[in-house]
């Protein structure tokens, strides 16, 4: 049985065909039929099908009759493409003993494409180069192929050439997965060692994993532990994926398929934890699995204060169904209640932002994204800062460490210049330049991850004429001269929106809020100081004037006294106004931060 199990991936850059290349193996192994389908079939989520993106996993078991008369389970684990979905991609691969490499034959080879190829040869897949799309008009083919041999030292005939929207050339790479990648390794008889690659939340029947059984069987009603967690679990179902949950009595070693237990807290269920018995298990855990750490925080507040319970509660929902996201409860002098929310990424922030307004129907006011930073005091404590509001410049600080990434990015020859000129810019340190052809090249460079998390990648696009693509993994933390930067209203600090920066950047930017708050605050009926502070010293300032009665109207001449009289009775009643008045301030001006380089 375990002889005529594929256990496989697909693994490509953003749009080069992977969901649709799913769609169709789907359909030519006959699990799912013509009138079932659609297009993207796994990427169910509305925000997929519209993005064109994959953002959860997925795992579909298909059965192919082959040409050698032997029917065979084929399981394709199904990977996210994006950055921020790394850790996913890597339990997604390490379930695995093939992997699908598909490159566009219009685009060849991308940022993410390499470092899931990385990811995938780290853990000894055998890889079957797929180029795909290659019935356009801009196809190259032979080009992007060679591109292939010299990048995994393939031969002419390993190499399959799909279209996947036509169907062309796709029966022949069912083939291909049964003569190249082998079958599962593991044993019946060893104690139960279950790899969960991926998690989701039925409210109907709680946490419900999905499972690769590495060694072992797993039958309904045995009792079984999580290696990473606590609490002991009862089977209550296990069966296989179609689109559909099928339940079955048993899995066996080297089968995927789904667990229920039972559990309502999504918590006692981690993607890359290891199921085994309860007695008699397994003495240790696969490899690889490792806490989801956030890298990004922004804060989250519901634009009328009535709906924090709303909010709290869509959180938590989202939660169960998003494994990797952190909130904690925090409040604002500006925004009142809310939350900080962490987050894998810049993709991961704006979907989960989109989803509590589409799902939840939540209208909510997002602050400036930042990271974490480690600040080590002269008394030898570390204090992790997710909020700048938390820094405390007064304390003895010792130094302040920011997270740092590896950055691979991939362009034209000709757009290299603007890219390094970008690249400068951003605090980015030059490593290296590998040429992939005579027209495409990768640059290494070192970043630190807050001087991208924004509109790095926007702006790449657009120097690059949005051929470049950009990936990264992080490097850990270095100490660098960051400070804390308030912005003043009258006096007041708005703790919404501080901001940690490095030193050298901060009278640039300090000047660009106060001149864009500028813009933006509606004029009072008294002068508004807008200030940039670094501690107690002010940086920049800017004011909007107050809105002006015109009460030398009714004076047509006579003494200049009583004009002035009339005057200094306006300056009074001004300067009680501005000790007794307080500044709204507007969504906008959260927003213009976001766009504080337009």
């Amino acid at each position: 049985m375990k002889d005529n199990i594929r256990n496989f991936c697909i693994i490509a850059h953003i749009d080069h065909g992977k969901s649709t290349l799913a769609d169709r193996l789907l359909e030519l192994t006959g699990t799912l039929t013509g009138r079932e389908m659609k297009n993207q079939t796994l990427d169910d989520m509305e925000l997929e099908q519209e993005r064109g993106i994959t953002i959860k996993s997925h795992a579909v078991t298909m059965s192919y009759k082959a040409d050698d008369g032997k029917t065979y389970i084929l399981n394709l684990i199904d990977t996210p493409g994006h950055v921020d979905f790394t850790y996913e991609v890597s339990r997604s691969i390490a379930a695995c003993e093939g992997a699908l490499l598909v490159v566009d034959a219009s685009q060849g080879i991308e940022a993410q494409t390499l470092s899931n190829l990385y990811l995938a040869m780290g853990h000894d897949l055998e890889i079957i180069p797929v180029i795909n799309k290659i019935d356009l008009p801009a196809a190259q083919p032979e080009h992007v192929a060679k591109q292939i041999k010299d990048l995994i030292g393939c031969i002419d005939s390993e190499i399959v050439f799909t279209s996947a929207k036509t169907g062309a050339g796709v029966a022949g790479l069912l083939e291909k997965i049964i003569t190249v990648i082998p079958p599962p390794k593991g044993e019946d008889e060893k104690p139960l060692q279950a790899l969960i690659f991926d998690s989701m939340y039925d409210q109907f029947r709680g946490a419900v994993a999905y499972i690769k059984l590495v060694n072992g069987t797993i039958r309904q009603g045995d009792k079984i532990k999580m290696f990473n967690q606590d609490a002991l679990l009862d089977v209550e179902e296990i069966g296989i994926l179609k689109l559909e949950r099928i339940k079955r009595e048993r899995l066996s070693a080297g089968e995927v398929g789904y667990l229920i237990t039972g559990t309502k807290n999504a918590r006692d269920i981690k993607v890359g934890d290891t199921v085994t018995y309860a007695k008699n298990g397994a003495e240790f855990p696969l490899p690889g699995y490792q806490d989801i750490k956030p890298m990004v925080y922004s804060g989250v507040f519901p634009v009328s204060t009535e709906d924090y319970n709303d909010l709290k509660d869509s959180l938590e929902k989202l939660k169960l169904n998003d494994s990797s996201l952190v909130y904690t409860p925090e409040s604002s002098t500006a925004l009142g209640f809310g939350f900080r929310v962490g987050y894998l990424g810049l993709l991961h922030m704006e979907i989960v932002h989109e989803r509590l307004e589409r799902e939840y129907d939540m209208s909510v006011i997002n602050t400036f994204p930042n990271v974490t930073y480690n600040v080590y005091l002269s008394s030898g404590e570390m204090e992790v800062v997710t909020n700048p509001k938390d820094l405390d410049m007064s304390k003895n600080i010792m130094r302040i460490e920011e997270p740092f990434i590896n950055a691979s990015i991939i362009t034209m020859t000709e757009h290299i210049g603007a890219i390094m000129k970008l690249s400068l810019e951003r605090r980015g340190v030059y490593i290296a330049t590998d040429y992939i052809d005579e027209t495409r090249v990768v640059l290494k460079y070192q970043f630190p991850l807050s001087e991208v998390i924004f509109d790095f990648f926007d702006k790449l696009k657009s120097i690059s004429r949005g051929y470049a693509s950009f990936d990264y993994e992080i490097a850990g933390y270095q100490a660098t001269d960051m400070i804390r930067l308030d912005i003043l209203l009258n006096g007041e600090k708005i703790d919404a929106l501080a901001a940690i920066i490095h030193r050298d950047k901060s009278y640039h930017y300090g000047e660009k809020i106060c001149r864009k708050l500028k813009e933006i605050i509606p004029r009072q009926m008294f002068d508004c100081a807008i200030q940039a502070a670094i501690c107690s010293r002010i940086i920049s300032r800017s004011t909007v004037k107050a809105l002006r009665k015109n009460v030398l109207a009714k004076c047509y001449g006579g003494d200049i006294t009583r004009k002035r009289k009339l005057l200094e009775k306006q300056k009074k009643g001004k300067k009680k106004m501005k000790q007794i008045g307080s500044v709204e301030l507007p969504q906008e001006a959260f927003l213009a931060l976001l766009k504080i380089d337009e």
